[in-house]
This record gives C-alpha cells, sequence and structure tokens, in this order.
C-alpha cells in the first residue's frame, strides 16, 4: 500500500510539473509574440521624425509587441501607394497629397495628425528686400514640380493682388536651397520653415519666410500618419497598437527634445542633419502640441473638410471626395 500511495504521490508531482511547465511556455510564449510592421518615411531621417526614434529607443514599440521596421523608401512618393496596396503597413505623409491619392482611389486613411499646421512655406533670402507675396511681382519663383505648391502659391500671392501671371515659375526639382543661394530664382515655394531655413541661415544666408496660413491658404495638417483601409479594418489592434507607441514617442519628444535629437542621430545614421535638426525640433514643438488640440495626434473635421475644399477650387481634387473618409481619431482616443 506504501508503495502504491508513493507512486500516486509521485504521479501528482509529475502531473502538477508538467501543467506548470505547459502554463509558463504558453505565457513566455504569449509575451514574447511580437508583430512584424513597416513605417515608410516621407523623408530621409529629420526632426519631424524624433518621436518616431524616440519611440525606438525607448522601447514603446516592444512594450506593444510590435517589432517596426522603419525605413525611408527609395521613392518617398510611393509611400501612399505601397501603405495602400498593402506592401507597407504605415507611412508618413501629407495632408494634400493623402486628400488626392484618394481622389485617385488609394485607400489610405489619416490615424494620426503630427503636425498640426503648415511647414510649407514661401521663402526669400533676407538679402532680397521680399517679405510678403506683393513683393514677388516680376520675380523667379522656384518650386519642386508639384501642381499642389502651384496652387497654394497662386492663393497666396491673390491674398496680396497677385496672380500666378505676375511671377515667373521655375521647375527646379527639389534644390530650393541650392537655388535660392545661387541667386538663379528670386524665392522658392515648397520649403520647410523648419528646416531648409535653418539650412541657410547656417551658410551664413538667413531669409524672410511667408507662412501659408497667414496669407489665405486654409489651415492644413502638414504630416500624418496613415495606414489601409483594410489595415484599420482587419487589423484594428495592431493599428491601435502603433499609434499608441507612437504618440508616446511624440510626448516623449515635446518633453525632451534634444534627448530625442540624440536618439534621431544614433539610429537615424550619416544622413540626419544634426546642426540643422537641433534647431528644427525647437521650432516644431508648438506644431506638435499647439495647444488648441485635446491630445496629440488629434484632428479636426472642420480643418479637412475647408482644406479639401480649397482643393476642389483649385482643381486638386473632384467635387465629390468626401473629406470626412480620410482621416480618424479612433484610435487617437484609444491612446487615453
Amino acid at each position: 500500500m506504501a508503495h502504491k500511495g508513493l507512486r500516486n504521490l509521485r504521479a501528482k508531482l509529475w502531473l502538477t510539473a508538467l501543467v506548470m511547465t505547459a502554463a509558463a511556455l504558453a505565457a513566455c510564449s504569449s509575451s514574447d509574440e511580437t508583430t512584424s510592421v513597416s513605417l515608410a518615411l516621407d523623408w530621409f531621417p529629420n526632426s519631424n521624425h524624433a518621436g518616431i526614434y524616440a519611440a525606438l529607443e525607448q522601447g514603446y514599440f516592444e512594450e506593444e509587441g510590435l517589432d517596426v521596421n522603419v525605413y525611408t523608401p527609395a521613392d518617398p512618393s510611393s509611400v501612399l501607394s505601397t501603405v495602400g496596396a498593402g506592401r507597407d503597413d504605415f507611412g508618413i505623409s501629407y495632408q494634400t497629397d493623402l486628400l488626392q491619392a484618394r481622389n485617385q482611389g488609394v485607400p489610405v486613411v489619416a490615424v494620426t495628425g503630427i503636425v498640426q499646421h503648415p511647414l510649407n512655406s514661401v521663402m526669400a533670402l533676407e538679402s532680397s528686400g521680399i517679405t510678403r507675396p506683393a513683393d514677388l511681382a516680376g520675380k523667379k519663383v522656384g518650386y519642386p514640380g508639384i501642381p499642389s505648391n502651384e496652387g497654394l502659391l497662386a492663393t497666396m500671392l491673390a491674398s496680396d493682388g497677385l496672380t500666378l501671371d505676375d511671377v515667373e515659375l521655375i521647375d527646379i526639382g527639389f534644390a530650393l536651397t541650392q537655388s535660392l543661394a545661387a541667386g538663379s530664382v528670386d524665392a522658392v515655394v515648397g520649403a520647410y520653415w523648419t528646416h531648409e531655413s535653418i539650412v541657410l541661415e547656417l551658410e551664413g544666408l538667413p531669409v524672410n519666410v511667408m507662412r501659408m496660413e497667414e496669407w489665405g491658404v486654409p489651415d492644413f495638417y502638414e504630416l500624418v500618419l496613415v495606414a489601409s483601409e483594410d489595415k484599420i479594418a482587419d487589423e484594428a489592434e495592431v493599428v491601435q497598437k502603433l499609434v499608441r507607441a507612437f504618440s508616446r514617442g511624440f510626448e516623449y519628444a515635446l518633453a525632451n527634445p534634444q534627448t530625442s535629437i540624440d536618439m534621431l542621430v544614433s539610429i537615424g545614421g550619416e544622413t540626419v542633419l544634426e546642426d540643422v535638426e537641433r534647431q528644427g525640433v525647437e521650432l516644431l514643438l508648438p506644431m506638435w502640441d499647439d495647444g488648441v488640440a485635446p491630445q496629440f495626434g488629434w484632428q479636426e473635421g472642420a480643418r479637412w473638410e475647408s482644406f479639401a475644399e480649397w482643393m476642389k477650387s483649385e482643381g486638386l481634387i473632384d467635387q465629390s471626395l468626401d473629406a470626412s473618409a480620410a482621416f480618424t481619431n479612433r484610435f487617437v482616443e484609444g491612446t487615453n
């Protein structure tokens, strides 16, 4: 009987150990399980992306069970296409481009408003004496060949009594600072006042900046985080996790701007212009958090509607486009 009792005890102990081991393995498997996603940038790493690199360095994505591949595509203009087609999970793009993409049937949606106001601007060297759109009469204005920039410039000129016929518009590609510094154009449109202005000033060429929203252009979101309609419908939990970690990264950058640039430099590599980005991030702080939006990433429907109406008036998108379908606050709300 003693032997039988011992065998029963051993069997119970073995069974208990087996159950506990299985439970531990299951828990370990669950906690170690990660989802790999890609996040395509709109340009080379810069201060606009500081919150992303802070999230990487601080482990916020990992805490959400995400393995995020942040990279710059060979052709950054393809981001909306690759996200819409499911070849990338997420991307950084622009409100203007997103509305045009949806107008062409690309199913992309802004899930976070990163930069709350325009960074695009008209810029001229301080030495030119050009301080307002009316001063551009008879001048050469360079632009990167993007049609929306023509419409933005036209609206700014109209607000100060001119038309596009009053200036000489020249396609200079993305050689904005080089063309302005060389004097081959008198002003440029398409330059960020948080980046190109600093580049030129570091070269000893201070500039005058004309902000778009101050000269007739409806306020708009410069940078947005995008996902596809399918991703939102089929993998809402993954979208929520990404947006939550993404928002934490930018909140960290808001509180620790220069430390976030340390992280950008450390991870972003040699393409990061450190002297430029350390100044740029300080200019971006009130663009990420303007004190009006209830939380980081929030998007106002009225701003999407008014900017879409402007684009329709410029013939950039069809009258039938529904701007309300181009964005959602669902995931930003879910970060609380």
